[in-house]
């Protein structure tokens, strides 16, 4: 039996109907942008393998910093002991992330980060002897798949069958274009009635959602007005951050900053799993007591696992390299000029472009999301063209990894158009 064989008899895979699903394409290798699979084809990763991969398959810098953390320190219990990776890796995360940004703590994932951050403000006002227990969020978000990211994030067909589980949580729409004073409102309304203990928002992104922007003033202007009363603002940087909307973070576009941010993905360039959760100096201390019972009792078995630290002590020194900016910005660049070009087209409903992001809305009879049944025709499209797209059903999105040439987005973008005229 081959690998995908073999595959179907013991594996469950996730977001897959297994009843319905395609047998999957077994990888054997991948390198650079390229994944190659066990019957002898390859495919362009134009997603960079769900949002991770920032540096190309296999980089053998992190490979080898991987190699040498292994030979020293695999792992060690994060609580009563800590370690180099840990610690230098904190240091440049604080350097370079918002001036308020004082603290890490480490998890696993990108939902457990979010996990994290959401316990941390409901914990922080409890210590504070305040009794905040709400969540206030932009409707259509996705957080994560753990119960406290499912209850932030939208209820839909995802988390419906723990609908009834789920804490309560105040939706609000996004700010996206025309909808930016009707938010406003909704949002003061709320805040001069309740009393949230944290906002949280995925920052001018909502990835899941179909890759829906919205503006980064209001943004702003929200997270001042929690400030005026007292919540704590939670930006989920998961997927936008490290370069993925153009700037290190998306929170560098506003003017005002979030109180804690949450961070994976592109952490570690996409090679091993790793979350953190940064905090402000006054959390922390809301926290600090003679009274062992305000101790945040929160932890996993891997946290701040070296080799996982190491990796992304890599990947960031690899993000500072001026040849790895410059790529960004071509990338930036590319897409916008492609934009430009797809302007107007009778197939598209929008096109929506933030940095290294580009998302295609099609028109279609179906209903618009993620359970749009055109997405598997889209996908064998691509995939029979040697490009790997997944895309959130009607939208076709790009996200590359850096690396990628000017030939290699040309062939991706060249695709897209014969998509679109077939």
């Amino acid at each position: 039996m081959n690998l995908s064989q073999r595959d179907k008899a013991v594996i469950w895979h996730p977001f897959t109907q297994a009843q319905t699903a395609k047998d999957p394409i077994a990888i054997v290798k991948a390198e650079g942008i390229w994944l190659y699979a066990e019957d002898g084809q390859r495919y362009l990763d134009g997603t960079s393998s769900w949002w991770v991969n920032a540096h190309g398959h296999a980089h053998p810098y992190i490979a080898e910093q991987i190699a040498q953390q292994a030979a020293q320190l695999e792992h060690i219990i994060f609580a009563g002991f800590t370690h180099e990776p840990a610690i230098l890796l904190a240091e440049k995360l604080i350097a370079v992330l918002p001036g308020n940004q004082s603290r890490i703590f480490y998890s696993d994932n990108g939902s457990t980060s979010v996990e994290v951050a959401l316990k941390m403000a409901l914990q922080y006002n409890f210590n504070k002897g305040e009794e905040r227990t709400k969540i206030l969020a932009f409707s259509n978000a996705y957080h994560g798949d753990t119960f406290g990211a499912m209850s932030v994030g939208a209820r839909n067909a995802f988390n419906a069958p723990f609908g009834k589980l789920l804490f309560e949580v105040m939706h609000v729409d996004a700010p996206e274009q025309g909808n930016e004073e009707r938010c406003i409102e909704e949002f003061r309304s709320i805040l001069s009635i309740e009393k949230p203990a944290a906002f949280i928002f995925e920052p001018l992104v909502q990835g899941a959602n179909g890759m829906r922007m919205h503006s980064a003033n209001v943004l702003s202007e929200l997270i001042a007005l929690c400030r005026e009363h007292g919540v704590l603002t939670i930006a989920d940087e998961v997927f936008t951050g490290f370069y993925r909307t153009g700037k290190r973070f998306a929170c560098d576009h506003l003017t005002h900053q979030p109180d804690i941010m949450c961070l994976s993905k592109t952490l570690t360039g996409g090679t091993l799993p790793l979350g953190v959760t940064a905090a402000p100096e006054f959390v922390y201390e809301a926290f600090l007591s003679n009274d062992k019972y305000k101790t945040f009792f929160h932890g996993h078995s891997f946290t701040a696992n070296p080799i996982a630290c190491r990796a992304a002590l890599a990947s960031f020194e690899l993000l500072q390299k001026p040849e790895c900016l410059i790529n960004i910005q071509q990338i930036v660049l590319m897409h916008q000029q492609f934009a430009d070009e797809l302007k107007g087209h009778p197939r598209i409903t929008e096109i929506r472009i933030l940095g290294t992001i580009i998302a295609i809305e099609l028109k279609t009879d179906e209903e618009r999301g993620y359970m749009n049944p055109v997405s598997e025709h889209i996908t064998e499209f691509f995939l029979a063209r040697n490009i790997y797209l997944r895309p959130l059903g009607n939208v076709i999105y790009c996200t590359p990894p850096y690396i990628i040439t000017e030939s290699e987005l040309v062939t991706v973008h060249n695709a897209i158009r014969a998509y679109l005229e077939q």
